[in-house]
C-alpha cells in the first residue's frame, strides 16, 4: 500500500475556504430559528405600522406618514439582527467554552472579522428583506435610489455588527450586552429619525444627532427608498465609512491581542 505524504497546507494571501466556513456557520448560527429569528422582527415591524395606521386612520396625511415611517422600521430591524448576532455569538461561545473552536481555526484576526461581519450582515439582510415584505400590508414602498438603498443598508449593518463585536468581545454577562442594546442603541435610533423627521426635534437635538452615525444610515435609506432628502447623502456616506473604519481597526486589534478571548 503507497504511503501518503501529509504536508503543509498553504492557503495563500487569503484563506478563502476558511473565511466562508466561518461566514456560513455564523449565518446559518443566526437563522436556524427562523420563527423567532425572521418571523419575530416582522411580526414586531407590522405591529409598528399597524399602530400608527390606527392612530393616524385613512386619510392621505396618515399613509404619507407610514410610507416616511416603513423605511426607517426596515433599516432598523435589519440593523438590531446584525448587533444581535454578532455579539450573541461571542457571549454564548465563550459561556459554553468553545471560543478555542474559532481561535484555533487557521484564519488571520483580518480574515475572522470579515466572516463574522459578512454573516452579521447576511442575518441582517434576511430580515430586511421580511420585514420589507410585511411593510406592503400597510405602506407604499419604493427604490427611488436602489445605489442608496444597498450602501445605506450595508454600511448600517456593518456598524451594528462591529459594535456587537466589541460588545460580545468585551461582555461576560448577557445583562451587560441586553444594556448596550436598551441604553444605547434603541434609544440612538429611536431619536435619529425612524418614526419622524428629524427636523421635529429641537435645534439642540438636531445637531447633535449629526455626530450620531445611526441617524446617517436611517436618513441615508430612506432616501435610497422614498427619495426624502435629509442632509447631504454623500456626507451620510462619508460619516458612516470613517466609523466603520475606526471600529474595525478597533475590532481588528482586539482579535490579533486576543483581548478576553484567550485564556
Amino acid at each position: 500500500m503507497p504511503s501518503v505524504r501529509l504536508g503543509i497546507r498553504r492557503f495563500g494571501a487569503i484563506n478563502g475556504l476558511g473565511l466562508a466556513t466561518l461566514m456560513k456557520r455564523e449565518a446559518s448560527r443566526g437563522l436556524k430559528d427562523y420563527n423567532y429569528q425572521l418571523l419575530g422582527p416582522a411580526v414586531t415591524a407590522l405591529l409598528y405600522l399597524a399602530v400608527f395606521r390606527l392612530a393616524l386612520h385613512n386619510d392621505a396625511t396618515g399613509q404619507v406618514l407610514i410610507n416616511f415611517i416603513a423605511p426607517g422600521v426596515i433599516i432598523f430591524s435589519a440593523c438590531e439582527k446584525a448587533y444581535e448576532s454578532a455579539a450573541g455569538s461571542f457571549i454564548f461561545d465563550k459561556h459554553e467554552k468553545i471560543i478555542a473552536d474559532m481561535l484555533m481555526a487557521p484564519l488571520t484576526p483580518f480574515e475572522r472579522m470579515v466572516a463574522y461581519v459578512g454573516a452579521d450582515c447576511l442575518g441582517g439582510l434576511a430580515v430586511g428583506v421580511a420585514v420589507a415584505a410585511v411593510s406592503l400590508v400597510f405602506a407604499e414602498l419604493g427604490a427611488a435610489h436602489p445605489w442608496a438603498i444597498l450602501v445605506f443598508g450595508l454600511l448600517g449593518m456593518m456598524f451594528h455588527s462591529l459594535v456587537g463585536l466589541l460588545v460580545g468581545i468585551w461582555a461576560e454577562k448577557w445583562d451587560q450586552f441586553s444594556a448596550i442594546h436598551t441604553f444605547l442603541l434603541v434609544p440612538l435610533s429611536f431619536l435619529s429619525g425612524v418614526f419622524y423627521p428629524i427636523e421635529a426635534l429641537p435645534a439642540a437635538f438636531q445637531h447633535a444627532m449629526q455626530w450620531n452615525p445611526l441617524y446617517h444610515a436611517i436618513a441615508g435609506f430612506r432616501y435610497g427608498m422614498s427619495g426624502t432628502e435629509a442632509g447631504e447623502p454623500m456626507i451620510h456616506v462619508l460619516v458612516l465609512v470613517g466609523v466603520n473604519l475606526v471600529l474595525a481597526g478597533w475590532a481588528y486589534r482586539w482579535f490579533r491581542s486576543g483581548y478576553k478571548l484567550k485564556p
